[in-house]
């Protein structure tokens, strides 16, 4: 690639990305329906059952059939990363370092075929697919850079005062063994790769289970790690169901740390489950959200609308940092919400491969269930609510055989409990507030606290950083009102119901997550 897909070229893409990725798009297909394997200890290993994988696109199109691995599976590739970590703990930093950054020069050499896979795996657009490719290199450039600037996280501490001794005191962090990395469908790339990268370049080896819609991609991520450099066993990739496969890598006593991103639900259980062996052990969960979007008077309210469409519905709802409420100050509420209608109308919906269109599909039809579910419920209220835009499914013509749905805007009582569900669908709400502090206490009334935004004059840009309860905050943003952190200039993580740990992915703080502190005390005379 000439360029470097970057936010500029994100909202700006020259001629040879569509054409790059129009010729990988045109290759892949010449392959879909193939098996794919399992990679454990370097080996690929096939389960007794396979499962087919379907594009959301069109449920038709089989992309690929892969394993249905079983406890068996987890733990023989639990083993091959035991047995892995000795050696690749005691690779000297600078050499981990090195590697990691060969698998980030594959994955930008393969963006085209990665994006591409996205794109039909998921049902993201080619610049959301291209950018999930390249956001997943600079996650792990990152870390590489965070390893190499803390010099591997070693530091002399204060001599011990003691006649006729010579006492060294060093601070080193090292890594904790086997870490389980369990990723979404909806990022099943940066998802996989921000943590899985992090974990081994701190030395720990990784087991790496893939959602079961979004395997394919999942063994792309795998096939640059090995063809990096990275040690057989050192990283692992098992696909299969969460009931058997994710259950047996859980319960596993030989793993050392989890990295999770999913559902508050699922997140939830996954943490009281790992607290609850015989010694505490680290596990990072990235959970939902239920993220809001603030507009007051002093607000531009052109910026607020384009900014809370995009973020409502890029991904169609999909992203755990979607914006789906809007808390508008009454005497702007219906100029806003004209503006956000009038953003919403003109989306192109449809499948998502076509350069013009902007929103593909949900996932499948349990989430098309959730859009018309939320939509009957608001029709339901009769004049207490309404939909303002959308409300349909789309399953006619050439869409006859996807899961699309048509972006929606609805309007509910401030108390009815849309306003706290995460529905992961194209569904915003917006409501009319007396004031910025209402509006406040109404986006904070959440269990989730992970991404918000806002839109108002300077003075009260300030009283929000100060007050929302979020890890990821925005203000008078139109390129996304809750959505769009890149590693290195916004940190993603979440507070509260949203994230374990306070600590944002492609931060300053993520990768000692992954380390664990020795005191180092040497003594002569």
């Amino acid at each position: 690639m000439s360029f470097k897909l970057t936010y500029s070229t994100m909202f700006d893409p020259p001629p040879a990305l569509h054409r790059g990725f129009e010729d990988a798009l045109a290759a892949i297909r010449k392959t879909l329906g193939a098996e794919h394997a399992m990679l454990i200890g370097g080996h690929d290993e096939r389960a007794r059952v396979q499962f087919a994988v379907h594009s959301p696109i069109d449920a038709r199109m089989v992309l690929g059939r892969f394993q249905a691995g079983d406890g068996e599976h987890a733990n023989a590739a639990v083993d091959a990363a035991r047995r892995a970590f000795p050696a690749w703990s005691r690779t000297p930093w600078q050499e981990r370092v090195r590697i990691l950054r060969r698998a980030v020069t594959l994955i930008e050499e393969r963006v085209y075929y990665i994006g591409a896979v996205l794109a039909l795996e998921v049902g993201k657009n080619r610049m959301e697919s291209l950018g999930e490719a390249q956001e997943t290199a600079d996650l792990i450039a990152y870390y590489c850079d965070q390893m190499e600037r803390h010099d591997g996280y070693e530091r002399d501490m204060l001599p011990d005062p003691l006649a006729g001794f010579v006492s060294e005191n060093r601070s080193v962090l090292r890594p904790h063994g086997v870490w389980v990395v369990i990723a979404p469908f909806n990022f099943p790339l940066a998802l996989a790769g921000g943590p899985a990268g992090a974990a081994l370049v701190a030395g720990n080896t990784v087991v790496f289970k893939s959602a079961s819609a979004t395997p394919w991609s999942g063994r792309l991520l795998v096939d640059a790690l090995r063809d990096a450099g990275v040690p057989a066993g050192a990283v692992n990739f098992v696909t299969g169901p969460g009931v058997s496969l994710g259950s047996a890598l859980v319960n596993h006593p030989g793993v050392a740390g989890f990295t999770f991103t999913g559902s508050y639900e699922v997140g939830m259980e996954l943490y009281r489950r790992v607290a609850s062996g015989p010694w505490p052990r680290p596990c990072i969960a990235e959970m939902g959200g239920k993220n809001a979007a603030i507009v007051t008077r002093h607000g531009n309210l052109n910026d607020a609308a384009t900014g809370v469409a995009r973020s409502a519905f890029g991904l169609s709802g999909q992203k755990c940092s979607a914006c789906s409420r809007v808390y508008v100050e009454h005497t702007v509420f219906a100029d806003f919400t004209a503006a956000l209608h009038a953003a919403t109308a003109a989306i192109r919906v449809g499948d998502p491969t076509l350069r013009e269109n902007w929103m593909g599909p949900v996932v499948d039809a349990k989430a098309v269930a959730r859009f018309e579910d939320a939509t009957a419920r608001v029709r339901a209220l009769g004049a207490d609510g309404s939909v303002v835009h959308g409300g349909e499914r789309l399953d006619h013509g050439d869409l006859a055989h996807g899961h699309y749905c048509v972006p929606t805007i609805a309007r509910a009582p401030l108390s009815h409990a849309l306003w706290q569900t995460e529905l992961f669908v194209p569904f915003v709400l917006v409501a009319p507030v007396a004031s910025l502090d209402e509006a406040l206490a109404h986006a904070n009334a959440s269990t989730f606290g992970l991404t918000a935004g806002f839109y108002g004059d300077e003075a009260e840009t300030e009283r929000f950083f100060a007050a929302i309860e979020a890890g990821v905050c925005y203000a008078n943003r139109p390129q996304g009102a809750t959505t769009g952190a890149w590693p290195g200039y916004q940190p993603f993580g979440g507070w509260k119901g949203s994230g374990s740990t306070g600590k944002a992915g492609g931060s300053l703080y993520y990768l000692p997550q992954y380390l664990r502190e020795q005191s180092q005390t040497r003594v002569r005379k």
